[in-house]
């Protein structure tokens, strides 16, 4: 059986699956919810959905550094990475010994090719198909819900020292475009880092959002920006909303109406 991968890899085997390491902890949530968690030998340090699964499973590191021998050791029929969260080295050096899947996402559309591509290598198609009509019926009730409510100029922060906001081409600024906000930092590319005190000099900004991860901000650090942005209503937001791209879209824009 041959399949492609987003980045247009061909990935071959000779049966379906049964060993997976998964690298990408909304990927290893996902795995779960089609009914994959039996056949999960490894997982990351940050894999914390469900919540057991670091008990139950090896931890193999984290998304930028793994331990190669560990995963030698678990023998997985196949490792799952993802273009961003994971380094192109880690990549080329399992795909030497091992068969490696590559996501890339940028849209729902993306995430929602990587559930149907799991369905069929893994032979849950029903329950890809299933997850993927859920996630769709959400997303159109919602776009139903915002069609009246006018967008809203937002930064949404995702660090501190130094400060990054989230820029263009990344996942988090579509789901910011869905949610009918317009991305103040929508000119810059990925994660730009920024000064506080360049939000000052932004005409009708609205909203700022600070991310629960991977910075966990607090209510502290509203009360910091707000001595410097006195105007500006300031909001935590749940990062997985924004950033999760499996089977927590099934839930996200049930919480995106929240913000609204």
């Amino acid at each position: 059986m041959i399949y492609t991968d987003q980045l247009g890899r061909k990935i071959e085997f000779l049966d379906t699956p049964k060993r997976l390491v998964s690298l990408v902890p909304s990927q290893t949530e996902l795995l779960v919810d089609l009914g994959l968690k039996n056949s999960i030998v490894g997982v990351t340090k940050f894999c914390v959905h469900p919540n057991d699964i670091r008990k139950e499973k090896t931890i193999v590191g984290g998304t930028k550094k793994v331990d190669f021998e560990k995963i030698k050791k678990l023998n997985p029929d196949i490792i799952l990475c993802n273009k961003e969260e994971n380094t192109k080295d880690i990549v080329e050096s399992l795909q030497k010994e091992f068969v490696v899947h590559v996501s890339d996402i940028f849209s729902t559309k993306d995430a929602l090719e990587m559930i149907l591509q799991y369905g069929m290598i893994f032979k849950k198609q029903d329950e890809a198909k299933e997850l993927i009509y859920n996630i769709k019926s959400e997303e159109k009730s919602f776009s139903d819900f915002i069609i009246n409510i006018p967008r809203k100029k937002v930064a949404y922060f995702i660090w501190k020292d130094p400060w990054i906001v989230v820029g263009n081409n990344t996942f988090i600024d579509h789901l910011l475009d869905i949610n009918g906000f317009t991305n103040v930092f929508g000119h810059e590319s990925r994660y730009p880092e920024v000064s506080l005190n360049q939000l000052k000099d932004i005409t009708n900004l609205d909203l700022i959002l600070l991310s629960s991860e991977p910075y966990p901000f607090s209510e502290k650090h509203i009360d910091e920006i707000q001595k410097i942005n006195p105007n500006v209503k300031i909001i935590l937001v749940d990062g997985e909303y924004f950033s999760w791209y499996g089977s927590r879209l099934a839930t996200a824009f049930s919480y995106f109406k929240t913000l609204h």
